[in-house]
């Protein structure tokens, strides 16, 4: 690093180095030493910056790194496609009788990329800190629903697997040839398990909604913290749920065909 003696950029400047120091890193975090390193400041100015990124929502933890934070996914947020806004709409219902049969939080969430996107979430009765939000991208690789929507995408697992896969918490699958095997497997059984891999203390279960070629459109999940929460306690009915899902997506496609052809 060659960060002169005496800095003369503002602290708007120095944040906003900050912010734009994130790269194609932005989903997956970085830490706080390369931050500094990439923007020319001081370890301590970077922290101290950052800290006041965070409290704004510009930033936000992701493990002991940094990634872009809630404030900015919804400044950037692109407008929902139709597409979109229909799989939410019609999903949406049986998530809500997901959380009614587990009364843990649920997720609905589909694969954009190498990420998983939230549609929507509901929260149970034991809170635990967690990543996930409406609107939100976390990583497919460290997170139950990503992992089930990556288990029907070789190609793209390939992809995924060709680039490193930064550890979230100790439990995070880092290893290329063990997380192909898990996605295989995964696969097999429809359903994924996320055991504090993308947080301490979180468990989670999914399984995909698949569309009429049998292709996962989307994924619904259920979490809960580690003390309260076995996640295959809850695996039949979240299949039972995604199945019922399934057909409804289904039907509806059929429908707007119908119209088409009217």
């Amino acid at each position: 690093m060659t960060t002169n003696s005496r800095d003369s950029r503002t602290a708007v400047d120095k944040a906003l180095a900050l912010l734009g120091a994130f790269g194609k890193d932005a989903g997956s975090g970085v830490g706080v030493s390369e931050l500094a390193r990439r923007t020319d400041l001081s370890k301590s100015t970077a922290f101290r910056v950052l800290g006041m990124l965070e409290r704004n929502g510009a930033v936000e933890r992701a493990g002991s790194n940094y990634r872009l934070g809630p404030l900015l996914t919804e400044l950037t947020a692109p407008v929902t496609l139709p597409e979109v806004e229909q799989i939410r709409d019609v999903l949406t219902p049986f998530l809500a009788h997901l959380y009614e049969r587990t009364r843990q939080t649920v997720h609905l969430a589909m694969l954009e990329g190498s990420d998983v996107v939230y549609l929507n979430k509901l929260h149970g009765l034991h809170r635990v800190p967690s990543p996930s939000r409406i609107g939100g991208r976390i990583p497919a690789y460290c997170t139950a629903v990503g992992k089930v929507l990556l288990s029907h995408a070789p190609d793209l697992v390939e992809e995924v697997l060709a680039e490193e896969l930064p550890a979230w918490t100790e439990h995070t699958v880092t290893d290329a040839d063990e997380l192909r095997a898990e996605l295989a497997w995964i696969r097999e059984a429809g359903i994924a398990f996320d055991r504090g891999e993308v947080r301490l203390g979180l468990n989670c279960v999914a399984a995909p909604v698949l569309g009429p070629t049998g292709v996962p459109v989307a994924a619904m999940s259920v979490s809960g913290p580690t003390q309260h929460f076995d996640p295959r306690t809850q695996a039949n009915a979240l299949r039972e749920v995604c199945a019922k899902a399934s057909q409804a997506y289904a039907a509806r496609l059929r429908a707007r065909r119908r119209q088409h052809r009217a």
